[in-house]
């Protein structure tokens, strides 16, 4: 049975520790796609990658190019091409740029790849998911924003070192937008079940849920330059390997929804079934009402993305 082909553009921080993490856990073979200015960057991490197999003992074959060819038939396109954030810049600044590059990279992926899921990561995250569902005219369920796994690994992060257990006994929940906005739903954060809501002082909560809203910002202002990449890759990992071995996993991602959670032609974080036709389901969560007008203002916030690329002209 031929192995599944998995194609990561751009390979920057965030795409060529995606590519090393999916060739690890041998979810395919992959193919780390660069611009043609990089010259031999890409196909010089690729070959770091695959020169790494023995001693880790994968076979996931590894490729580093500059040429759209390559990357023909795939089964799963990761987008992380994009300007990464500076200091003091808001994911809203890079909305120009990248708007633009996710645009030239999907038109070129829809060519060559055109029954392929794409999963996009480059920021501000809910606009770029966006730019690439209208780009590529493929169905919703194909098109996915990866934002809610990373938060609600940052949350449950955050929970682990307040709670002093496991991260394997928590579970959390994050919706709306990948930014200042979104929205930790409390009571869906447990830890052995038990929601954060009964085992922490509200105090505690809140400033948990702080720390998750600023938590990209955080390591942006501790490393200087540049942003996130190891768990932004990880949480890549987790929807491809649900997508790949069709697991039906319930994560959250940036999903496409036309009235659900009373949102309509918006991409915003909520849960949803990933198998192998992408986005099999949304789940809907029984909000509470104050739940529910945070989750409409995170959703404000994504729809002025839109209608600034709408003036720009990027978007229809």
């Amino acid at each position: 049975m031929a192995r599944k082909k998995i194609t990561v553009i751009g390979a920057g921080n965030v795409g060529a520790t995606l590519t090393q993490r999916l060739a690890e856990a041998e979810l395919g073979d992959v193919v780390v796609l660069d611009i043609p200015q990089t010259e031999g960057m890409p196909a010089g991490k690729g070959l770091d990658i695959l020169e790494a197999a023995p001693v880790y003992g994968y076979d996931s074959k590894v490729k580093g190019t500059t040429d759209y060819a390559d990357t023909a038939n795939s089964d799963i396109v990761v987008i992380t091409a994009g300007i990464p954030r500076k200091p003091g810049m808001s994911r809203d600044d890079l909305l120009s740029t990248n708007a633009g590059i996710v645009k030239t990279v999907t038109e070129n992926v829809a060519k060559v790849s055109p029954n392929a899921i794409l999963i996009v990561v480059s920021n501000p995250l809910d606009a770029m998911v966006y730019v690439a569902l209208k780009t590529s005219g493929f169905p919703k369920h194909r098109v996915i924003g990866m934002a809610g796994v990373l938060d609600s690994s940052r949350m449950a992060a955050f929970i682990a070192e307040v709670t002093q257990t496991s991260v394997e006994d928590i579970n959390t929940m994050v919706l709306g937008g990948h930014g200042d906005t979104m929205v930790p739903v409390t009571r869906y954060c447990t830890v052995a079940g038990v929601s954060i809501n009964e085992i922490l002082k509200k105090e505690q909560v809140d400033a948990i849920v702080k720390r998750t809203a600023e938590g990209g910002a955080e390591i942006v202002k501790l490393l200087k330059t540049g942003s996130a990449f190891y768990a932004p890759s990880a949480s890549v990992v987790a929807m491809v390997e649900s997508i790949l071995k069709d697991k039906k996993r319930i994560l959250p991602c940036a999903a496409y929804l036309q009235g659900e959670y009373g949102i309509n032609d918006l991409y915003v974080g909520v849960p949803v079934k990933l198998g192998e036709r992408g986005i099999e389901q949304v789940i809907q969560l029984n909000l509470t009402v104050e739940e529910r007008i945070a989750l409409q203002k995170s959703a404000e916030a994504v729809k002025e993305l839109v209608e600034v690329m709408r003036r720009m002209k990027v978007v229809n």
